[in-house]
């Protein structure tokens, strides 16, 4: 018989489950992320085709993994995970400079690797640690297990925010050499692969961590036929299966269709942060204390998420995230000069919020032997539908730069834009009303549809 823990925190795969998600999720290369392409001799063009490539890797390997992974179990998910963090991260360590054709390649295969990576991870992770809770503690410790996880990995951000833009900077490293006593003069091409080394370490520690998981539920996959065409057609049937049960259950697909509107919207306006900042007369040394002034907040979100599961039902909370959302959009398109960052850290607060409900509820509702497939069709909704707000988000900035350039034809293309830019955080609000409304239909229909129907009473 299984012993239950009285603290899900005794579990050693919860422990490990925070770890992973610190180690595996918090590189010292995001305060410099698009730079640091740009500084290994890629163009603005070859970046966004790069991070494309990345975002559809995603999407087809998304629902396969996590079926994968309810197969053959999570632990060799997650330890190939660990794996191809390594291998991108050894890609961009050791890539020589110089010729752009060879640089190019190896970060499509390195976006390839980290979008495999990601698609492994996602459901995995999450459905180890939950089973674990099942098993041999209480599941009602979710919340909580999702609360300490959230602020260690925003812990983690503040020093990886900080770390990562302090050791790009050669003039910092100089200085803080010359200051030891070295004698050293390091260069851009020299320091800017500080972040990457520092990220393999952590790749490092994620493999380490994930030698150490086990699965909680026995497989028995040692007892199956060791036939590729079968676990090919085991895996495709839990996929079909997974989504056919989210698609009978309406609170299920409640839970992912809102998760995915709010996320897809307020994901769109994160990747653009520094253009915001730019507009709202932020300087750029500020950029990478102002994301560790952010991943503070953090710290105390998911604790305030956690209250809220506890005492308030899904639909208030819905309403409150609703409400949060739209109040943060609309102070995005003020652009007041530097009070502007405000909306922008509440843009910030929805996500973790999103982030934190969307897991709670999924996780409550699903049954074990597919949670990862579930968690994994909530990765492919979220990542697909970023995918075609970035087409859609592409198309209207170049109508709004065409416009604005055929009505002021002297302005300079700097000032065309930053006005593009501005004029766009218009079209968020009503987007993301028209994406509400039209997912709280679908749900509305689906759930009378799924309703069982009340027998008439007999004629007297």
């Amino acid at each position: 018989m299984t012993s239950r823990h009285n603290s899900p925190f005794a579990l050693s795969n919860v422990r490990r489950f925070i770890a992973f998600r610190a180690f595996f999720n918090v590189r010292f290369y995001y305060p410099v992320f698009t730079i640091l392409f740009l500084d290994y001799g890629l163009s603005i063009e070859q970046f966004a085709l790069l991070n494309t490539v990345w975002a559809f890797t995603i999407v087809l390997a998304e629902v396969p993994s996590g079926a994968l992974a309810d197969l053959i179990g999570r632990k060799r998910l997650l330890v190939t995970t660990s794996l191809l963090m390594i291998a991108e991260m050894l890609l961009l360590s050791f890539v020589p400079l110089g010729n752009s054709s060879l640089v190019f390649y190896a970060f499509l295969l390195n976006r390839i690797l980290s979008g495999l990576a990601e698609a492994l991870a996602s459901g995995a992770d999450e459905a180890m640690a939950y089973d674990t809770l099942v098993v041999s503690g209480n599941p009602d410790d979710w919340p909580k297990v999702l609360d300490i996880q959230m602020r260690v990995r925003n812990f983690f951000y503040i020093i990886t925010m900080t770390i990562g833009a302090l050791v790009y900077d050669p003039g910092t490293m100089n200085t803080v050499l010359q200051w030891a006593g070295f004698h050293i003069i390091l260069t851009q091409e020299i320091t800017m692969r500080f972040p990457i080394y520092l990220t393999l370490g952590l790749g490092i520690l994620t493999l380490i961590t994930t030698l150490g998981m086990h699965d909680p539920i026995s497989r028995n996959v040692e007892q199956q036929e060791n036939s590729v065409l079968k676990r090919i057609r085991e895996v495709s049937r839990m996929t079909l299966q997974g989504g056919n049960w989210i698609l009978q259950t309406p609170m299920a697909l409640a839970i992912i269709l809102l998760g995915m509107s709010f996320d897809h919207v307020l994901r769109m306006l994160v990747t653009m942060t520094s253009q915001y900042y730019r507009i709202i007369d932020l300087p750029e040394a500020s950029f990478g204390l102002i994301g560790s002034g952010i991943a503070m907040l953090g710290l105390v979100v998911p604790r305030i998420a956690r209250a809220m599961v506890e005492h308030f039902s899904p639909s208030s909370n819905a309403l409150m995230l609703t409400t949060l959302a739209f109040v943060s959009l609309w102070g995005l398109t003020l652009c007041f000069p530097v009070y502007g960052l405000i909306p922008m850290a509440f843009v910030f607060v929805t996500m973790m919020f999103t982030s934190f409900f969307t897991s709670h509820y999924l996780n409550k509702i699903a049954e074990p032997r597919q949670r990862a497939t579930i968690l994994s069709y909530k990765g492919l909704a979220f990542n697909a539908a970023y995918g075609i707000i970035g087409i859609f988000y592409a198309v209207l900035i170049s109508r709004l730069r065409d416009s604005i350039s055929a009505s002021s034809p002297g302005l300079p293309a700097a000032l065309i834009e930053d006005e593009s830019f501005r004029t766009s955080l218009f079209y968020f609000p009503p987007y993301l009303f028209l994406m509400l409304l039209l997912i709280s239909c679908i749900c509305a229909a689906h759930f009378l549809l799924k309703r069982p129907l009340q027998k008439e009473d007999p004629a007297p």
